[in-house]
């Protein structure tokens, strides 16, 4: 009986030192982002236990106080554990809107989590912060913006506060804030009312602070065309030559009827196109590369216009409409493709219906195309400087005649390029407002 008093005795204890082991230990992961509590910010952190979680908690820490900001609690499961429990996530609002005893100042911000096993281990979590009692404000200069359908623009600004982003809206557009260059105190923004922007949409300076609340503020905007632009409709004759030539180089291992091909290229594998392009804004340089106006292509004919409406004719019969954004430049064949201005290449490599494509970043969003090349004759990470030829002219991709397709977007919004070849336009808009490195 003693024997099998001990046994049992000795069972129990494996059993226990067997739930001890096997019990888990929360792991929790503050968002990095959160190093600053404004009016209510809102935060949302991870927990991971296989267990599961029989308790969470937040705390906000100061001046030796410490104030609950959220607390959830489930039933306890000591011996019928959960497995592979889905992370959760504990979400809450810090700020002085909940906590009004907070001071400006640092603070500490906590987490404290408790697994729901046998063992119930408890870990707390904590990162310093600093807590900021005022809104954000904005005041903006007072310069007359001069606006049209597909311009850029360049407009400075003051934020008070601890802003954590700021620039300008336009529509469902965001262009980025940036320091001013030179160390001068203050902001500004390059932005863009792109080609397709609604005309009743009005460019709006904001700020946002730590706890998500917006300060906004208004330019002079004078906008002389807000009319709907009249972009040029051009029917583009197509045959079964061209088509083949275009399917043969984008599509070859496609099947199918060719024009139907043809037309998804032109219209699908376009908008793919375009949203890498809009993609390379996240490897632009914070600072300007250029300080001259841009060059067009020397001795150039312009065959086609930003934003011109094409319609692609074939057999008689309309097939396919979209919208050509950019400049197609037509000079000798394979004639030498030259940097627009200095800056650094971000692309160079066959991009769709743009061929054999370089992308030039000039810095703050600000970045030049180059397409249907014939030769590439740099590599993405190269400098490259203003008149340097990067290549040769040629028909690649969605081509049909040797010519460079020129265009420029900012921050990922394709633009007209025209001002920027105009040396008056850059002293108005962009040199009397922010400082240009010397040339």
């Amino acid at each position: 009986m003693r024997a099998f008093i001990g046994f049992l005795l000795l069972l129990i204890v494996i059993a226990v030192l067997l739930l001890f082991t096997l019990s888990a230990t929360p792991v929790v992961t503050l968002p990095a982002s959160v190093s600053t509590i404004g009016q209510a910010t809102p935060v949302a952190v991870s927990i991971a236990d296989p267990h599961g979680i029989r308790r969470a908690a937040a705390y906000i820490e100061q001046n030796g106080e410490r104030y609950k900001l959220a607390n959830v609690e489930h039933p306890a499961r000591r011996f019928r554990w959960l497995r592979k429990a889905p992370e959760h996530t504990l979400k809450f609002t810090a700020g002085v809107k909940s906590t009004p005893q907070l001071k400006g100042g640092p603070a500490r911000l906590i987490v404290a989590a408790t697994s729901n096993d046998f063992r119930g281990q408890t870990v707390e979590v904590a990162r310093d912060v600093t807590v900021v009692t005022q809104p954000v404000k904005v005041s903006v200069d007072s310069d007359q913006h001069y606006l049209y359908v597909g311009m850029a623009d360049l407009v400075t600004y003051n934020v008070s506060g601890s802003p954590t982003a700021s620039g300008v809206r336009v529509g469902d557009e965001t262009f980025r804030g940036w320091p001013m260059p030179g160390g001068k105190s203050g902001q500004f923004s390059l932005f863009a009312f792109a080609w397709n922007m609604p005309l009743n949409v009005t460019p709006l300076v904001y700020a946002t602070g730590p706890g998500g609340d917006e300060a906004h503020g208004q330019m002079v905007i004078n906008f002389p065309k807000r009319e709907q632009p009249k972009y040029r409709v051009r029917d583009l004759q197509i045959d079964d030559k061209f088509i083949e030539k275009v399917v043969n180089e984008l599509d070859p291992n496609g099947s199918g009827d060719m024009v139907e091909r043809f037309v998804r290229i032109n219209s699908e594998m376009r908008k793919a196109n375009n949203e890498t392009l809009a993609n390379l804004k996240t490897k632009t340089e914070p600072k300007f590369l250029w300080s001259q106006p841009f060059l067009q292509q020397p001795n150039t004919k312009v065959e086609a216009n930003f934003a011109d409406v094409r319609n692609y004719i074939y057999n008689g019969k309309r097939i396919d409409q979209q919208t050509h954004l950019g400049y197609d430049l037509s000079s000798t064949q394979h004639v030498g493709v030259q940097a627009s201005n200095d800056g650094r290449v971000v692309w160079a490599a066959p991009l769709g219906i743009y061929g054999n494509c370089i992308v030039v970043d000039h810095g703050y969003g600000l970045q030049t195309i180059y397409g249907h090349l014939s030769e590439i004759d740099v590599h993405e990470g190269d400098t490259v400087k203003r008149g340097q030829v990067m290549g040769k002219s040629g028909m690649t991709g969605m081509a049909g005649g040797d010519h460079i397709h020129f265009s420029m977007q900012l921050e990922g919004v394709q633009i007209d390029p025209k001002e920027w070849w105009d040396a008056h336009w850059i002293k108005d808009h962009i040199a009397r407002r922010v400082e240009l490195p010397t040339a």
